[in-house]
């Protein structure tokens, strides 16, 4: 059975970072077929607004068999009007959760929006089972909350690369953060932890890579020595300052899943993260989980790791992290193409959705 889908890709206007990279790999054309798919674009703020709430409503109305398909901003309140044959795809909770580290554009637009869109909305598909327990706490309680965790590709190139650069005596520790510069990523936590590691001697360097966003960041108007600010690079210059750096550091205080920390362990790159039930999901021991909030003991448990061979043990778990990774989110694909094929039975099995607290599902 084929079907037609409006994808709305009018998200996708600038820089391609994380949350638009999902769009392009899990949601490609190819991925979706046999069924066919109408990408919804726009080319700037005001067509994309437009089309999210007039445009992509009407098409729907106008086209009762279609499907519209949501991986990126949540659908206007006019397609309540066609609720079953609405996908959302939801990447994290935050605009719910942590409402003082959003934009204004955010809280005034997008927020309301995704409420809205989660009390009525009957097909979510997330991206981590931890996502999908936080939206357990937003959505109504028949709909569907199923997981479709994206596969992560060697987006950099860092797969079959030499192992990452070696720590030898009297070279600087060098941490990689990637993610665009706002509150969520928590960079003075990072600069703080990585000022830890120098006061104890332990001579560290932290490499950001990500474009300016919003909110105040007093350490870009007078950064440490030893920060070193990138901006947004491309793939290949990514890949270079991948091969020169020891591990990944990510201080974020809150992911729905934390797409770069999978991305490089294509290249064996360890990972280090911040304690918590995401970093757990994704990393599966993989990495050394720390807490940021407490940057000298984050430091003495990085510097310990490091003593007792945690670089290298990571570079070996990162390959097979990926792996099994990848293996969950085939299943998750292959439930997804039996939905829209309109089999029943494809969430029927065990671990396949995220159940109402208390439920088994």
């Amino acid at each position: 059975m084929s079907r037609r889908i409006y994808l709305d890709r009018t998200h996708l206007r600038g820089h391609v970072t994380g949350l638009e990279r999902v769009t392009l790999d899990l949601f490609a054309p190819d991925r979706l077929a046999p069924h066919e798919t109408r990408p919804v674009t726009s080319r700037g703020l005001a067509g994309m607004i437009a089309r999210q709430q007039v445009g992509l409503p009407l098409r729907l109305l106008a086209d009762p068999g279609a499907l519209a398909l949501f991986p990126g901003f949540p659908p206007g309140p006019l397609c309540a009007l066609a609720a079953s044959r609405c996908l959302l795809y939801v990447h994290d909770t935050f605009l719910l959760s942590r409402p003082e580290d959003l934009s204004l554009r955010s809280r005034l637009y997008m927020s309301p929006g995704f409420a809205l869109a989660l009390r009525w909305c009957r097909n979510l598909f997330v991206n981590s089972r931890t996502t999908g327990e936080a939206v357990r706490g937003h959505c109504a309680p028949e709909a569907r909350v199923a997981l479709l965790r994206p596969p992560v590709r060697d987006v950099f190139g860092l797969a079959g690369r030499a192992r990452p650069a070696p720590l030898a005596p009297g070279v600087a520790l060098r941490l990689l953060a990637i993610g665009t510069v706002e509150p969520r990523k928590d960079y003075p936590a990072a600069i703080a932890l990585t000022a830890a590691l120098n006061r104890a001697g332990v001579p560290t360097e932290l490499h950001i890579v990500g474009r300016v966003g919003w909110g105040r960041h007093a350490f870009l108007d007078d950064p440490p020595p030893f920060l070193h600010l990138h901006g947004y690079v491309s793939d290949g210059d990514l890949r270079a300052l991948a091969g020169r750096c020891h591990a990944l550091l990510s201080t974020s205080k809150a992911e729905g899943l934390g797409l770069p920390l999978l991305e490089v362990q294509h290249g064996g790159l360890p990972v280090i993260a911040p304690e918590g039930p995401v970093f757990d999901e994704v990393l599966a021991g993989s990495g050394l989980l720390v807490r940021p909030e407490d940057p000298n003991a984050a430091a003495a448990a990085v510097s310990g790791w490091i003593a007792a061979g945690g670089l290298e043990r990571a570079a070996d778990a990162g390959p097979r992290n990926v792996a099994r990774w990848n293996a969950l989110a085939a299943g998750d694909a292959e439930r997804l193409r039996r939905f829209l094929a309109d089999d029943p039975g494809a969430y029927a099995e065990p671990g396949a959705t995220v159940p109402l607290a208390g439920r088994c599902a």
